[in-house]
């Protein structure tokens, strides 16, 4: 009876095999090629939209100018500024972006969970031992056509939230 049971077993699970084997998947729509080649084009750019406070606070000051906080839905409903609108970055798309940034020219003040210290509760650290992340990806939003991008410090957020 064993016998059968198992023999059953294994003719039923080569024939799911053989199924499993013709499914036709398709090709995964992310390129790590392009990813590859748009992180070359904007390293460089990247480090000139690192901004101090001072230059922050005076681009914030301008009406035309957009606050964007990246973080989960969760995280910006707890603390955020006043200011900023939301878009978490896992929402990330052409289509999403120009819903709330419909001017590629406008200016934009883009924060995270990166670069901030003293609340490891709102704002969480990332370790340096992760490898490449949605956070490096969130860097190349230049890569959707928005050339006017800042990154800026925790300094402003503990004065401002």
């Amino acid at each position: 009876m064993k016998t059968a049971i198992i023999l059953t077993f294994m003719t039923l699970l080569r024939c799911s095999t053989s199924e499993i084997e013709k499914l036709d998947y398709p090709k995964a729509k992310v390129s790590y090629s392009n990813f590859e080649k748009l992180v070359n084009e904007v390293k460089d750019r990247r480090q000139t939209r690192l901004i101090s406070f001072d230059d922050f606070f005076e681009k914030s000051k301008d009406a035309n100018v957009i606050i964007l906080d990246t973080r989960s839905k969760a995280m910006c409903n707890e603390r955020h500024i006043k200011e900023a609108l939301h878009l978490n970055f896992l929402d990330f798309s052409q289509s999403n972006l120009a819903k709330i940034i419909p001017d590629t020219d406008m200016t934009n003040l883009i924060y995270c969970n990166t670069n901030f210290d003293g609340d490891e509760v709102h704002f969480i650290s990332k370790t340096l031992w992760l490898p490449p992340s949605k956070e490096e990806k969130k860097d190349l939003i230049i890569g959707f056509k928005y050339p006017n991008l800042y990154q800026f410090i925790w300094l402003w957020i503990q004065k401002h939230i």
